[in-house]
C-alpha cells in the first residue's frame, strides 16, 4: 500500500471538499466515480487529489464534520473495480464501488493527513 500526506480543506460557503495529496500539482485527468465526487490523476495515473461537490449532501454529514482535519481517503483499484473509502475521525463517511472504465491501473493507496 502506498501512503502519501493529505492536506484538506473544506469550503463551508459553497460545501466543497478538496483532498490535495502533498507535493502534487495539477492533473492529467479528472473522473466522476460518483454523484458529485472526483477524482483527479496526473500522467502516470496516480491520484493527485479528490473534489468533492455538494459534500455535506454527497456524504450525507453535516458541514461541522467536514471542517475536520483528521482525514483518511482510501483508494484501490484492481483494474476492473475502483473503490473509494473516506473516514472522518475515525468514522467512515463514505465507501463506494464502482466500474474502472477509466484506464486506472491496479493501486492500493492511502492518502491520511497525519502521516
Amino acid at each position: 500500500m502506498k501512503k502519501e500526506r493529505l492536506i484538506s480543506s473544506y469550503d463551508e460557503l459553497n460545501d466543497t471538499f478538496v483532498g490535495k495529496i502533498d507535493g502534487k500539482n495539477g492533473y492529467s485527468a479528472n473522473y466522476c466515480i460518483s454523484e458529485g465526487i472526483f477524482l483527479n490523476m496526473d500522467k502516470n495515473n496516480m491520484p493527485t487529489s479528490v473534489l468533492v461537490d455538494k459534500a455535506s449532501e454527497v456524504f450525507n454529514v453535516s458541514k461541522k464534520c467536514l471542517e475536520s482535519a483528521n482525514v483518511q481517503i482510501g483508494i484501490i483499484c484492481d483494474g476492473d473495480c475502483l473503490s473509494f473509502k473516506m473516514f472522518v475521525e475515525d468514522s467512515n463517511i463514505c465507501s463506494l464501488r464502482c466500474k474502472n472504465s477509466f484506464g486506472i491501473p491496479n493501486l492500493n493507496f492511502l492518502v491520511d493527513c497525519n502521516i
